[in-house]
Parts: structure tokens; sequence; C-alpha cells
């Protein structure tokens, strides 16, 4: 049995896909962080994210939505200068936009991040079947609508595709190819 080809053989890559990718996350905060990254990976790819995720992490106050929510001028260029995460000016508001529109949420009587996310998939991963990497969409209906939803809360960088990887990443879905060892780990609804 083969994992899902898309991992290669990069150690990092393979041990992200072997060990978080398609388990399910519903920590608020750790919810929070994975949506930030993914908003930092638009237009590039993910393994410089994973590369760059420790650095992050110091670079963000290990991602707590309370104190990013506060960053002003002096955090923002401080994270420009810093060569260790991905200086883009647009991703580090957003970041910031995020950590205000997460507060809002969970503030409002919504419920909880987690709660606010999950209820696209009626709190219930959605595994797929796929046989090949190429039959795994970018986005779907679903993504289109969270997107949607995060984007009417203020969120930034959240389009389809942006919000199906996210969904893919935290165990929405479980898009682990038929055949890959990791596809039963991630699914208890398999």
């Amino acid at each position: 049995m083969a994992r899902c080809a898309w991992c290669g053989t990069d150690p990092i890559y393979v041990a992200y896909h072997d060990e978080e990718w398609g388990v399910e996350e519903h920590g608020d905060k750790e919810l929070y962080e994975k949506l930030c990254l993914d908003g930092f990976q638009a237009g590039l790819s993910w393994i410089i994210v994973l590369k760059k995720r420790e650095n992050f992490r110091n670079a963000f106050d290990n991602f707590e939505p309370e104190k990013i929510a506060r960053y002003g001028k002096r955090q923002v260029n401080r994270l420009l200068k810093d060569t260790g995460i991905i200086r883009s000016k647009a991703k580090i508001n957003g970041a910031i936009a995020n950590a205000q529109a997460w507060l809002e949420i969970m503030e409002a009587g919504k419920g909880s991040f987690d709660s606010f996310l999950w209820k696209h998939v009626q709190h219930k991963q959605i595994v797929n079947k796929w046989k090949t990497d190429s039959q795994v969409p970018v986005s779907t209906p679903i993504s289109e609508a969270m997107a949607k939803d995060l984007k009417k809360h203020n969120f930034k960088f959240v389009g389809p595709t942006i919000c199906y990887a996210f969904m893919q990443a935290v165990g929405l879905v479980n898009d682990h190819v038929v055949g890959c060892p990791q596809r039963g780990k991630c699914s208890s609804n398999e």
C-alpha cells in the first residue's frame, strides 16, 4: 500500500502527510493557526510553509489570536523584516484581520471557532474515495460556502481553493486516496 503521491519523498512532507494531514482538528487556536498558514501558502508551495512553520510560531506569538488581533504597525514592521517567515504585507495583515475575526466569532455567542468551521460538514468528516491524487478537486461547493461564510466575517486569504486545502489539512475531509495507509487512521466514518 502506497501513501498519497503528492507528498513525494521529502521527510518533512512525508511526516506531515503521515501525522497531520487529514487528521481531525478541533482546537480553536490550532484551527486559527492552520487557516493562517494556508493563507501564507497562497501562490506558493506548501513545503515552503512547512519548513518555516516553527519560525511562524515564534514570530506570531504561537498563533495566539488574542495577541495577534492587537498587532499594530510596530509588529507588522518587525514581521516584514523577519527572514524566517513569508514577508508579505498583505498576508501578515490578513493574519491580523483573521485574529480579529476569530475573536468576533468567539465573543459573539456563535460558539467556538471549531463549531463555526465544522458546521460546514455537519460536524462529521467527509470521507472521499479517490483512487488517484489527480481525482482530488481543488475546491468544492462546500469549500465555496465556507469561503463565503469566512469572508462575510471579514477573514482574509480564504478563497475556495485555500478553504479546501484547509479542510483537507484539518480533517474536515479525508482525501487520502484509497490504498493509502493513513486513510483509515484519519477516519472514524469509513
